[in-house]
């Protein structure tokens, strides 16, 4: 009887062992662009919700039982790409990082020092260890463009670009958990600008190893509406895998009619917000008129700019972009250590939303607005969403809306409420699935009470997503 118990737990050891150990390798895998242009998968085309973070000082301000913290934390709070910057905004060129460690020497990007790369090594490495992607800035902008701020200095030519380029794509071409973004924060303004982009771009390509090994976007400055993020000066650039927005710190800039700018573009390539308005930030920069920034106003840009065609998003926290401390000076009002400010209940919030994308076909999912009877004014928008088999509507005041259920197969329709604040859902009656328009009202409305209508082809039986 004991011999077999041991036997049983040996067996059940094994397997633990082996799914452990299935768990880190798929943690490892290459993304690439989906087979529709429309997402990222793995390399056995799993879809891929990117969920991420701006840790933009992550590598030059945390020491590594700091960034064990902060990584750890944000793998269990369900996100998974971590933006973080080489050479950071916060003169991280001359200002030491937490080892009294600089990045180059004389500031040469043609001379990078070992003992500054080794600490990012360790970041990047921990990262995979949790299943986090880092989505790795060579550079943040004003080492190119100081711009009105910035602590610079400008340091690449096209020539110094390459070479930096090709070193960096090379140092990191077998870690496969990296997303390369050029830009940081700053737009090109001219000729020799793009050159610069383009020459690093093409060395990250040839260090790493390819086109195909290396997975690259652009994060630009908010700009014209008309102008769609990255795609304004790289959209034909086959370096450029899919397409970045900034859209900024303010409530409303119509962030759906930007994505979709990009989104409607040819060649098709994917489009995500790689920075909007962050948690606990001055809203529009000015805390005195418009105050800061609610867990509303996270929640709502983020499930905007999925609805409306982005195959993730980028939340992002005014107290942790610039890993704030007590002991350091704030940045724009920065109040709250990046220790506590990693449980904000924006934060908090932002796996809900990628809980209920990934419970449904993935890949097939596309924003059509065609399935509401009316679009709603700005301020209390609603946004659709729609698979072959499902759809998904966020109101953001909970207001009522008219929507065509026919879009979708199945003669029988199951629909339920999802609650983007805690997860929870309430079902609703089954109905014959119909071309005739259905209303819809919201359990609750007004100012912050936002709700997500999910109608699915019964006949798929798709779960409901957990709040826990």
């Amino acid at each position: 009887m004991h011999a077999k118990k041991r036997s049983f737990v040996s067996i059940k050891s094994v397997f633990v062992f082996l799914l452990v150990l299935s768990i880190q390798i798929n943690s490892y895998a290459q993304l690439r662009v989906s087979e529709n242009k429309r997402y990222l998968v793995a390399e056995n085309g799993t879809p891929f919700f990117w969920l991420g973070d701006t840790a933009w000082e992550l590598f030059h301000r945390l020491n590594r039982a700091e960034a064990d913290k902060y990584l750890g934390i944000r793998a269990s709070q369900g996100f998974t790409v971590i933006q973080a910057v080489v050479l950071a905004e916060m003169d991280g060129i001359n200002t030491p990082n937490a080892y009294n460690e600089k990045p180059l020497e004389d500031a040469d990007p043609t001379k990078p020092r070992e003992a500054y790369f080794k600490h990012v090594d360790y970041i990047i490495d921990k990262a995979a260890s949790l299943g986090l992607y880092i989505g790795l800035l060579p550079t943040w902008g004003d080492k190119v463009f100081k711009d009105r701020w910035g602590a610079g200095p400008e340091v690449f030519n096209p020539t110094n670009a390459r070479i930096y380029g090709e070193w960096i794509g090379k140092r990191y071409a077998d870690r496969k958990n990296i997303i390369w973004i050029l830009g940081g924060d700053r737009n090109p303004r001219n000729d020799q600008d793009i050159a610069i982009w383009r020459a690093m771009a093409a060395g990250i390509e040839a260090g790493a190893g390819g086109a195909d090994k290396a997975l690259m976007t652009f994060h630009p400055q908010p700009n014209d509406l008309q102008d769609a993020g990255s795609a304004k000066w790289f959209h034909n650039d086959a370096w450029l895998d899919f397409n970045m927005f900034q859209t900024g710190h303010c409530r409303d800039n119509r962030i759906w009619d930007r994505l979709q700018v990009a989104y409607n573009l040819k060649p098709t390539k994917p489009v995500i917000d790689g920075e909007t308005l962050y948690e606990d930030h001055p809203v529009c920069f000015n805390a005195k008129e418009n105050g800061i920034s609610s867990a509303y106003d996270i929640r709502k840009h983020a499930w905007l700019d999925v609805m409306a065609g982005g195959f993730g998003h980028t939340y992002g926290c005014h107290d942790i972009w610039q890993m704030y401390t007590p002991e350091r000076e704030p940045v724009n009002g920065a109040h709250i250590p990046w220790y506590e400010a990693v449980n904000l209940q924006g934060a908090l919030q932002m796996k809900y939303l990628r809980r209920l994308i990934e419970s449904r076909p993935m890949l097939e999912r596309v924003p059509d607005q065609t399935i509401l009877k009316e679009n709603s004014a700005e301020h209390d928008r609603i946004q659709a969403s729609r698979g072959n088999s499902y759809i998904i509507v966020y109101s953001t005041q909970g207001k009522s809306f008219e929507l065509q259920t026919g879009k979708i197969s199945g003669s029988t329709y199951s629909a339920f409420w999802y609650n983007p604040r805690n997860g929870q859902t309430q079902s609703l009656p089954a109905a014959d699935n119909k071309k005739s328009f259905v209303k819809f009202q919201p359990p609750s409305s007004d100012y912050g009470n936002d709700w997500v209508l999910v109608v699915d082809d019964a006949s798929k039986n798709y779960p409901v997503p957990t709040s826990r």
